[in-house]
């Protein structure tokens, strides 16, 4: 597992006052740079806009498959959203709501963002976005100054004592693994977040050689240029051993003897050029060694961080029985 690489007052006095965003039935407040709050309204007037035609319209061009999605993508038990009229104050403002900690992949388009959050809203959740930069995986301790701001919000007054589900999709599995080195390392002080955690859920994690992180930076960054990318990086984690591989290593250690042992779900694809699946398998394997139940869907072919767009009704319904095996609470 040596060689095995993966990989993101109340609010602050700079933020804007929350408002309910355009057609939807939720309001976004911006806590900082990166990092973003989705809740239920305390009163609204409409009902949320359906975004199945916005994703439809991206489907085919971002995963070019003989699959279509679904005509309605979100949970089929997922509660619809009481109206707005009879929504009461205190309901759309519980505090023990569970929270979704969504690390969203590198480059995340609004749309597509969207369809998770409006997944996990649906359920009754609210969401917290946390949004990666390149230079918090190129430079590591910037990525840790980052995931101790994502902590340290975790535990501010509107948060802190809510039951967290983690849903980290690409490079937010390395910044959250950024959070959990401020867990693993702060004794009680940041203990009690992780014992928050009820289930933790990985979208096309990336893992294998450092040649992995190299392929994924150039596809991600510069496609065209994607070999001149991925020799420039491995000669920049050379150069900066100390300040680069050295500090994955130890978020590789960190992940494979993870402190949190909620169940958890695993999505990937054979054909993941940034996924070595056998070093990922193992993983897998050492995770359910050490008592943490865990599930898998691995598919033959995918795209990488798109597997809900590739084959819509096996995501929805593989994450639809790992959220239903949760002991969430409800509001």
């Amino acid at each position: 597992m040596g060689n095995l690489a993966l990989f993101t007052g109340l609010f602050r006095s700079d933020v804007a006052t929350p408002e309910p965003a355009d057609g939807a039935s939720f309001v976004s407040m911006r806590i900082s740079d990166g990092i973003t709050y989705y809740c239920a309204p305390s009163s609204g007037t409409g009902e949320r806009t359906s975004r199945a035609a916005e994703d439809s319209q991206t489907s085919t061009a971002l995963c070019p498959t003989s699959e279509q999605p679904s005509s309605s993508p979100l949970l089929s038990d997922a509660p619809s959203p009481p109206p707005a009229s009879s929504q009461s104050q205190s309901d759309s403002s519980c505090t023990s709501r569970p929270l979704l900690l969504f690390f969203s992949w590198l480059g995340a388009r609004p749309v597509a963002v969207g369809k998770y959050r409006d997944l996990y809203l649906d359920r009754g959740m609210d969401v917290l976005l946390v949004q990666s930069k390149v230079t918090h995986f190129l430079w590591p301790r910037w990525g840790l100054d980052y995931g101790l701001e994502v902590l340290e919000v975790l535990e501010r007054p509107q948060f802190s004592g809510r039951a967290l589900l983690v849903h980290a999709s690409s490079i937010g599995g390395f910044t959250f693994t950024q959070t959990l080195a401020h867990i693993a390392r702060g004794g009680r002080r940041h203990a009690e977040v992780g014992r928050r955690v009820t289930g933790h859920i990985y979208d096309s994690l990336v893992v294998g050689t450092r040649e992995h992180m190299a392929i994924g930076l150039g596809k991600t960054l510069f496609p065209r240029l994607e070999s001149l990318v991925k020799h420039a990086a491995m000669l920049y984690f050379w150069l900066f051993k100390s300040h680069t591989a050295d500090l994955y290593d130890d978020s590789i250690q960190l992940f494979h003897d993870i402190p949190i042992t909620a169940p958890a779900l695993f999505f990937f694809s054979e054909n993941d050029a940034l996924c070595n699946t056998a070093d990922l398998e193992t993983l897998i394997d050492h995770w359910r060694e050490r008592g943490v139940a865990v599930e898998s869907r691995k598919w033959k072919e995918s795209k990488h961080a798109a597997h809900m767009r590739c084959h819509p009704d096996d995501y929805i319904s593989t994450l639809e029985r790992f959220l239903n095996s949760l002991a969430l609470p409800k509001c």
